[in-house]
């Protein structure tokens, strides 16, 4: 039995309960492991045994609680047991097992407290039973899942950055801003990662600032201006009689010390602040992502929020690994024991050339060349294995001119460039530690391909010609329709030459019709990051409609929504996808799921890819204003543009009535998703067919009216001016008639399911709400708050951050209802609808927040839903839906039926027509 990750969680809690309080003479490791299997849905028949017999080192015999054979063996300890010397016992029977039977993880637990040894990752992950739920995805090998493991970088990142921000604060204060004081903060970065990465001698710069200037900081501009200039001088054209200490400063060229820098000036704390960035070990520093980091402290706005608008580098590989490198590597795998193979697979290598049209301070080309240098020492020592190197220079083929980027602004730019001679350094450094043979490049005489210009403007056949590139990568602006400035929208417009629809996409959109363009009739490979809407409402069908339809691009790959992650402090909360596509179609396809948005990717193998991130036929979903099934139809909820002068709390109504009781006809609930979903009230003054000279008596209404006049003629829209002429109205009415279905418009995407709920006329509903009108039945409510639905919710509505934002247009009357449901099946469903009811009205108290929490639902609710979505499921088709993807392939087909048949339809009517 497979389960989904969310059922596995609602087990992890049962058995939590269960397990938890059990006494320490009760705890029986036998059933606790048997229980503990079947949270993940693995029967005992899957593992080998328990109490498993094995030779220990001193010949006894010693007994495994259970073993799994290559997978997992388990050792149990009473409570309160040390669980250190349990792991050493657990690690001596590994040498009692056959080869085949080693595991792959180690389990020790005392039945409160898990510790899991991962035997291949040297990792360790502990855990308390009641914190089971929150740590499922652990075991995801067991389930058979190959679990994703992305390198993150080292937390001193933030610390050096700070550190940087303190030099450039104190050095801004005293009036030394603006371009100079840009590059001459990015001179003093390269010089600090020099001194620990071999380019200078060890603490070469620290001891030139700490012996050569004084301490209250009066000569240390003029020091820093002459080390630059000396920086910048062949040896052989320094002069003779030059400090020693300045003398023996390498030569390192690369444009990086050219320009003459007005002189700085610095006092004592400065000096100290300098010091401070000398004192961090710089060689553990990643150039990729202090690149971005020390970008940030530029800006004290960006600096509260340090390194959260940069691309970690767990994120980085997300793109890199399938858009190019995962294929080089098992390419390598299969040749590096052919000798004559091996030369013109290192050759290919150096021929690869990368292009990132968004490259900020560099962290994808930085991270791609780092990975494509550490393939190529793998190379070389297959092509030198059993021969001594003796030149390793000679042999070294990559170079950082294989990268180009371009970015929009200079001082990033610069960055990018100093990053990737760092990074270069790096793995020149790492080369002669690995073959003995000392290796460094300098003076610097190649350099990366950064242009410093608009990437919507430029052609990037300019920067690097077609056929010379391999991959574009990177991730372009997140920003958003509502949010761009005018002459940004007017970019993305002439990208898509005026397509209907154009000026309501994303920024990030123009880098991907851009690059499909620039990979017409190739094969070059694009993998972007961007965020999920351009996979998710109305964006989709106007991206992807000219993207497959116009200029024939297949998806490769494609990481679903997935939670933006970094080091930083306030770490930004933005959920992406990852596309990889091409002008070519491939066999090889694989979708990258997250279970969890937060946790670890599973991979899925897929014939196609649609726009949709779903393994189904290319299909786009387009605004409709009906619904494409024969069901009730779905309004939004009435909006009051009001100013808030005809709503009311529970107080304000009181003291309202007080004043005006003849008025109390007119009060009306009103309910918004907030009220809906937390069981609050509120009111409001419905005025709806009410009579003009009655109104007139009621001089409080008449002071409620006349403050909305005000605020409507006080708005710069002019649609609003014209409310005010009505001021008894709401701006916009759309209630229901009689009885109806309230859907929220927006819902957390943590919720298994839509909290939906029945109303009638006098519940006044507003715009964050939609009604399905007066015809919806308890059949209708029952498919709508089901599994079922809530697939299709997920993967074509739009979001808020991450929350669902429901669409009418697109979600609801785009929905597949089951075809032709038998009575039958619509009364199971029905009755199945009702105790989905009857079990939220055994808890008069919570509110709907409350009982659809993904960890709180109560069981009597949570057995209702799972039985509606059996009778839901049973009226598409008698097989079980084994996953929700595999529910989004079936109901993208019966979409492509039903809107067949649409398409059918109105051609014959057009034939009547012109008949």
């Amino acid at each position: 039995m497979v389960l989904s990750w969310n059922e596995i969680r609602e087990r992890a809690v049962l058995f939590s309960k269960e397990w938890e309080n059990t006494a320490n003479e009760e705890a029986d490791a036998k059933p606790f492991l048997v229980e503990f299997f079947n949270v993940f849905g693995i029967s005992r028949k899957r593992f080998a045994s328990f109490e498993y017999r094995v030779k220990k080192l001193d010949e006894k015999d010693g007994y495994i609680d259970l073993l799994w054979k290559g997978t997992i063996l388990i050792e149990m300890k009473s409570r309160g047991k040390n669980l250190d010397k349990a792991y050493t016992q657990a690690k001596e029977y590994l040498h009692g097992l056959r080869q085949h039977e080693l595991p792959k993880y180690i389990l020790i637990s005392d039945f409160e407290n898990f510790r899991l040894y991962d035997l291949e990752e040297d990792t360790i992950i502990e855990f308390k039973i009641n914190e089971l739920v929150k740590n499922v995805q652990h075991f995801g090998h067991i389930l058979g899942y190959p679990k994703k493991i992305f390198r993150e970088q080292d937390p001193a990142n933030i610390k050096a950055a700070e550190l940087m921000g303190k030099l450039h604060d104190r050095l801004k204060e005293i009036g030394y801003e603006g371009h100079p004081l840009e590059v001459y903060l990015v001179r003093v970065l390269f010089c600090l990662f020099a001194e620990d990465t071999s380019i200078f001698n060890k603490q070469q710069f620290q001891d030139y600032i700490e012996q050569r200037t004084s301490e209250d900081g009066s000569d240390l501009a003029a020091k820093l201006q002459e080390l630059f200039q000396v920086l910048n001088t062949p040896k052989e054209k320094r002069f003779k009689n030059l400090d020693e200490q300045l003398a023996d400063f390498a030569y390192v060229n690369g444009k990086l010390f050219d320009e003459n820098l007005p002189m700085a000036s610095f006092d004592s704390k400065m000096r100290r602040a300098l010091l401070e960035c000398c004192y961090i070990d710089w060689s553990k520093i990643s150039p990729a992502i202090f690149g971005s980091m020390f970008q940030s402290v530029m800006n004290p706005v960006e600096r509260r929020n340090l390194g959260a608008h940069y691309t970690s580098e767990s994120n980085i590989l997300k793109v890199i690994k399938p858009l190019f490198l995962d294929e080089l590597w098992q390419e390598f795998e299969s040749i590096k024991e052919n000798k004559n193979k091996l030369p013109e697979f290192h050759k290919k290598l150096s021929k690869l050339h990368f292009l990132d049209p968004a490259c900020g301070c560099g962290n994808f080309l930085i991270i791609t060349y780092r990975e494509l240098r550490l393939l190529e020492i793998e190379v070389l020592a297959a092509i030198q294995k059993g021969q001594q190197v003796l030149d390793i220079r000679g042999l070294i083929l990559i170079d950082i001119d294989q990268m180009c980027g371009i970015e929009y602004e200079e001082f990033p730019a610069r960055i990018a460039e100093v990053a990737m001679y760092l990074i270069d350094h790096q793995m020149n450094m790492l080369i002669s530690s690995r073959f003995g043979d000392y290796f460094a490049r300098l003076p610097l005489k190649k350099s990366p391909n950064i242009v410093h210009g608009n990437a919507l403007q430029i052609a990037w056949e300019s920067v690097i010609p077609k056929d010379e590139l391999s991959f574009i990568l990177g991730n372009p602006p997140f920003i958003g329709s509502k949010i761009m400035k005018q002459n940004q929208r007017d970019e993305v417009i002439k990208q898509f030459e005026n397509v209907d629809g154009s000026g309501v996409l994303d920024y990030v959109t123009a880098w991907y019709i851009k690059a499909a363009k620039y990979i017409q009739d190739s094969k070059i490979k694009v993998g972007f990051v961007s965020t999920n809407s351009i996979v998710q409402g109305e964006q989709t069908a106007i991206l992807w409609g000219q993207m497959l339809y116009k200029y024939h691009i297949k998806i490769h790959f494609a990481h679903r929504t997935f939670r933006w992650s970094n080091e930083a402090k306030g770490n930004a909360a933005v959920y992406c996808v990852i596309i990889g596509f091409a002008n070519y179609d491939t066999d090889s396809k694989v979708i990258f799921d997250y279970e969890d948005i937060k946790g670890a990717a599973h991979e899925i193998k897929a014939r196609n890819i649609n726009p949709y991130l779903v393994d189904a036929k290319d299909i786009l979903i387009e605004k409709r204003r009906t619904p494409i099934c024969n069901v009730p139809k779905i309004v939004f909820g009435n909006m009051p543009n009001d100013g808030g002068h005809l709503l009311f709390t529970d107080e304000e109504k009181n003291e309202f009535l007080q004043k005006e009781p003849q008025a109390e006809k007119y009060i009306k609930p009103i309910i918004s998703a907030h009220e809906f979903l937390n069981n609050e009230k509120r009111w409001c003054l419905w005025l709806v067919d009410s009579d003009p000279a009655e109104r007139k008596k009621l001089p409080e209404v008449m002071k409620r009216m006349a403050l909305v006049e005000k605020y409507r003629l006080a708005s710069s829209r002019k649609a609003t001016n014209k409310l005010a002429n009505t001021p008894m109205l709401f701006g916009e009415i759309r209630q229901p008639s009689g009885k109806y279905i309230l859907i929220p418009n927006t819902t957390s995407e943590n919720r298994k399911y839509i909290p939906l709920g029945f109303f009638d006329k006098n519940d006044i509903l507003t715009n964050s709400c939609s009604s399905v009108n007066s015809t919806a039945t308890i059949y209708h409510f029952g498919v709508l708050t089901s599994a079922m639905h809530i697939a299709w919710v997920k993967y074509t509505c739009g979001r808020l951050k991450s929350d669902f934002r429901y669409s009418n247009e697109i979600v609801y009357n785009n929905f597949p209802w089951a075809e032709n449901p038998d009575k039958k099946q619509i009364i199971a469903i029905e009755k199945a609808a009702q105790k989905v009811l009857d079990a939220r009205a055994l808890f008069p108290n919570a509110s709907l927040a409350d009982l659809y929490h993904p960890n709180n639902m109560p069981p009597a609710l949570v057995k209702a839903h799972n039985e509606l979505d059996k009778a839901v499921d049973l009226a598409y088709r008698p097989q079980p839906f084994t996953s929700e993807a595999n529910r989004m392939v079936f109901l993208f087909e019966l979409y492509e039926k039903y809107t067949a048949d649409l398409f059918t339809k109105e051609k014959v009517k057009k034939k009547r027509k012109e008949k």
